[in-house]
């Protein structure tokens, strides 16, 4: 069977994937600043009701960006836009997961943490992380993580 067009659904998935990670790259500082300032601290809100309006500080009346001379504004703008430089290009697997119609979810399993040396923080050797179909019940999906915990922890 021949197909009408030169390129493959992994094609597209890959040129997608491409452009993801483009759009990621070298995030504009002023605008990492002006899109959080009206955002809501996620520690602080209290009704995430998607019908009403989040109760909750914002990072600009929190942190007053105007000029209190504390400079915590911009000290949160440079740790955020930080984490965005440094973040891991997950394009690839983002690309996939919406092409399968998977959501990823909060669930992680993490293994093997320690720091490289005594006195260092810990961290993960490997961490999983999940992505599940919409209409996959939320008892559904800690069974499944719990489930999987249990498996791998015992044949390690």
């Amino acid at each position: 069977m021949t197909t009408e067009r030169p390129y493959t659904d992994d094609d597209l998935r890959a040129e997608a994937a491409r452009q993801h990670a483009v759009l990621t790259e070298d995030p504009d500082f002023v605008g990492v600043g002006e899109q959080m300032e009206d955002r809501h601290i996620q520690s602080t809100v209290i009704d995430e009701d998607p019908d009403f309006a989040p109760e909750g500080a914002t990072w600009a009346g929190a942190l007053d960006p105007e000029g209190d001379g504390t400079d915590a504004y911009a000290e949160a703008q440079r740790k955020i836009h930080n984490l965005i430089n440094g973040a891991a290009d997950v394009s690839e697997w983002a690309v996939n997961l919406g092409a399968d119609g998977l959501q990823p979810d909060g669930h992680t399993l993490q293994l093997g943490t320690k720091g490289p040396a005594e006195e260092d923080p810990d961290q993960p050797f490997v961490r999983l992380h999940f992505a599940f179909r919409p209409d996959a019940p939320a008892e559904d999906r800690d069974r499944f993580v719990m489930e999987l915990s249990k498996v791998v922890l015992r044949n390690l």
